[in-house]
């Protein structure tokens, strides 16, 4: 028997509808959409096909996100890891600054 996964709890709300639409209108994946928005990509074709949120209307294209495709998590926590090493190594740097300038 299987078990169905916890549900992420994230809900798509009409301003990242119009954000879905525009991705939409400029050529993005649906599977690029749905890792911005950390959704299953069945709630873009949904609101790709219109089945929901079809009075919502596009965002302008100065308001989209950068085009996909997005880091892998693995990536994103890579990175966030790399700039936690450069904050210290910059604090350090300041610190010293400051102590040579006393």
């Amino acid at each position: 028997m299987t078990k169905r996964a916890k549900a992420s709890g994230i809900h798509l709300q009409q301003t990242d509808a119009s954000l879905i639409k525009g991705m939409l209108k400029r050529g993005d994946r649906q599977h690029d959409i749905a890792a911005w928005f950390g959704v299953n990509g069945g709630r873009v074709a949904e609101i790709a096909t219109g089945a929901r949120f079809g009075w919502v209307t596009a965002a302008a294209a100065t308001d989209l996100p950068p085009p996909g495709p997005y880091p892998k998590a693995a990536q994103a926590l890579a990175a966030i890891a790399a700039l936690e090493i450069a904050k210290s190594a910059l604090a350090k740097a300041e610190s010293t600054i400051r102590q040579l300038g006393k």
